[in-house]
């Protein structure tokens, strides 16, 4: 009988796997694929490997970047691409320096922020808000001449047809100029700044198909869209090296100089005018085949063509899509399904190539400038949690890196500032050079980061390397979170603030503290760090405990939560309903702590829902929303917050999370789409049952495999 009962249970075990099918993420993925049929700047496509990134127009490559400048841009851009402009006045940094004593403590902390005057001090708070500034390394275009000897326009081209094949990473362009067909296809190395294009048409054997290399000047502007040529004497281009199947050319700036190195079929290479460079094909071929490699320093690499990007681009992109985790929501009769698995995969492909590198990503990826190309740490969350969650972590560990490059800087700032520990730095460059703010300096919710996605990639593994690789930066973070609660002898407890402008920006620094989200989020990340200490065998730390226990309780007040316990009138004036509804992300970003009330949140959603001003919010506000529902036991208000129709959470046909017209693209919001749907299918640590994100009415129909709750 032992026997017979043993080998039902290995038959139905067989019968059980049989039946959970494995998810055909080909199938999947390449359902989403992009197809453009007209010259629309909104639906560029990119390709790229996290690192390095090359966006492209209808004909596979930059040859309109003047034509796409106001919509998805034509950008080139690298992780390692920074220039600053000369110090011609000797600005010092010092100079943007402000002291504030918050709390009449006698406390003179120095902040970096924007001040209006002297017109000295204001001019150093320009200069070192511009510099560093991400640089956009040069268009590569097709230069393409009319019959008539004119250089076509885009409205020459007819017949466009284009695909992205997301499975590959190739693209395939098609298009005709004056009855003459061309097809190009494009691909990013993997493992280099290079990007190889392939040409088929009967125009390059005529001579009226060339490829041109462009190289724009710096705009020191909040926004570079790859297609400024003035200040063309600020930096020199020239052609160092060329061959009959090779060119180099060394492009220099006010900071720095950089390399372009061309592999082409034969050739020429020659300069054509200021900062313009043209490669000319043979007339013995219809096709040609080159790569593009932009480099720091000279470049040693062999040489490549586009077979060799497409065999990178396919291995390195099946490798992708085959790990990690993966949904199919096919067969679902809730109309939003199809659009919500587009979303997700087009964010996967983004954040992918737009996110992959060893810092946190500008909000615009590689694309195009946003707030001079400097990340902002509070926006690395959004940025990089989700890797953890979809199975991926290895990327977000890349990411880390920048803490570690960092940390001196972030240290010196919170000594500056009169704390212990590191206070990680809002806005900077790569290198974690500070700029001035009168916003970011006094933001503190990016602090607990490090402590919530190096606990998702120590609950990924279990290993106790993630802690000892991790723990100076945990422990650095975590003494700076207590040394910044005030105690508040007359109510003995510890405030956040005064001094703190929330993630919700409206709020003056000057009156505020204890915003609900940053109170809850301190709780929770100051209790994962003490857990740190006794897993390593550590004893707790005294201050964080006595921090944690009398940290000031979340703000109510009517049986709703307050956004700051500052702000009395959080629900009734009008300014305090606009920008991120942050109060929510005390539940949903943040798990659910022993200071909330799941009852009082329930009605701040409720209050948040019917009286905010949605059409000033941002990308990840409506993730963030749906994550409060989900844990609130709403799937379908989840759903509702995921699709709500407002602009900032368009996405447009190319997968990008468009805001406005300034900010086109706005990667915060993709990584918001990739959490909150991880969180619905996986759960979180207080959740039970499958998919508890997802309304149990029939109308979901979902395969999912290798997601990771979130804590």
């Amino acid at each position: 009988m032992k026997k017979i009962t043993i080998y039902l249970s290995i038959f139905l075990m067989g019968f059980s796997s049989l039946n959970a099918q494995k998810i055909d993420r080909k199938k999947v993925v390449q359902r989403h694929n992009i197809v453009n049929v007209k010259a629309d700047t909104l639906s560029t496509l990119t390709v790229g490997n996290g690192k390095f990134a090359y966006t492209v127009d209808i004909t596979g490559m930059q040859s309109f970047p003047e034509y796409y400048k106001n919509g998805v841009s034509l950008g080139t851009q690298s992780e390692w691409g920074w220039n600053s402009f000369p110090n011609k006045e000797n600005y010092k940094f010092e100079e943007t320096l402000k002291p504030y004593d918050f709390n009449n403590d006698g406390r003179k902390a120095l902040y970096s922020v924007q001040l209006k005057e002297p017109e000295r001090n204001k001019g150093a708070v320009e200069y070192f808000r511009v510099n560093q500034h991400r640089l956009q390394l040069g268009n590569i275009g097709i230069e393409l001449t009319k019959k008539d000897g004119q250089k076509a326009k885009i409205s020459d081209l007819t017949n466009i047809s284009q695909k992205i094949d997301l499975w590959t990473g190739i693209i395939t362009s098609e298009f005709s100029l004056e009855g003459t067909p061309v097809k190009v296809w494009t691909a990013s190395f993997q493992n280099s700044d290079k990007v190889g294009v392939k040409i088929e048409s009967d125009l390059v054997a005529k001579g009226k198909l060339k490829v041109f290399a462009r190289y724009p000047s710096p705009t020191g502007q909040f926004l570079d869209d790859a297609a400024f040529y003035g200040n063309e004497n600020d930096h020199s281009s020239k052609i160092v090296a060329s061959q009959s199947t090779q060119g180099l050319i060394q492009h220099q700036l006010q900071s720095t100089d950089y390399y372009t190195q061309f592999n082409f079929t034969e050739g020429k290479l020659r300069e054509a005018g200021k900062h313009y460079f043209v490669y000319e094909p043979s007339s013995k071929n219809k096709i040609v085949e080159l790569s593009v490699e932009f480099s720091a320093k000279n470049p040693k690499s062999g040489r490549t063509l586009f077979a060799d990007a497409e065999k990178e681009s396919t291995s390195g992109w099946k490798n992708f899509w085959e790990s990690g985790a993966a949904v199919d929501f096919e067969g679902s009769t809730d109309p939003r399904a199809n659009e919500l698995e587009r979303r997700v995969v087009l964010s996967e492909y983004l954040t992918k190539v737009q996110c992959g590198g060893s810092n946190p990503p500008q909000e615009t990826g590689l694309t195009f400038n946003s707030w001079y190309g400097k990340p902002h740490t509070e926006m690395h969350w959004w940025h990089g949690v989700h890797f953890a969650l979809w199975g991926r972590p290895e990327i977000l560990e890349k990411q880390l890196d920048y803490y570690f490059r960092t940390f001196d800087k972030a240290k010196k700032l919170a000594e500056r500032q009169g704390y212990k520990g590191v206070r990680w730095i809002k806005m900077s460059d790569n290198e974690g050079n500070e700029s001035p703010s009168s916003v970011a300096a006094f933001l503190i919710w990016e602090q607990p980061h490090i402590i919530y996605m190096t606990e998702l990639l120590y609950r990924n593994s279990k290993d106790k390397k993630v802690l000892e690789k991790y723990k100076d930066l945990i422990f650095a973070t975590a003494d700076f979170m207590a040394d910044f609660a005030t105690y508040d002898k007359e109510k003995n407890r510890y405030n956040l603030g005064k001094g703190v402008i929330p993630a919700q920006e409206v709020f003056p620094a000057k009156d505020t503290y204890n915003p609900t989200y940053e109170v809850a989020y301190w709780d929770w990340s100051l209790k994962i760090a003490q857990e740190w200490k006794e897993r390593l065998g550590q004893p707790r730390d005294k201050k964080w405990d006595d921090v944690i226990n009398k940290l000031a309780p979340l703000p109510v007040q009517d049986g709703v939560y307050l956004s700051t316990e500052s702000a009395k009138d959080s629900f009734t004036f009008p300014k305090w309903m606009t920008d991120h509804p942050a109060v929510l992300g005390a539940l949903g970003m943040v798990p659910e702590s022993q200071k909330l009330d799941k009852k009082i949140m329930k009605n701040t959603l409720d209050i948040v829902w019917e009286r905010w001003n949605w059409e000033h919010t941002w990308g990840w506000d409506f993730p963030m929303t749906a994550m409060n529902a989900a844990r609130l036991g709403l799937p379908n208000k989840a759903l509702d917050a995921l699709f709500m129709n407002i602009q900032t959470n368009t996405y447009l046909k190319n997968g990008h999370n468009f805001q406005d017209k300034r900010l086109r693209i706005y990667l915060p919001g993709n990584g918001g789409v990739l959490t909150t749907v991880a969180m619905m299918l996986e759960g979180w640590d207080s959740s039970t049952g499958q998919f508890p994100g997802f309304p149990k009415d029939g109308s979901w129909k979902i395969k999912a495999e290798g997601f990771k709750k979130m804590p």
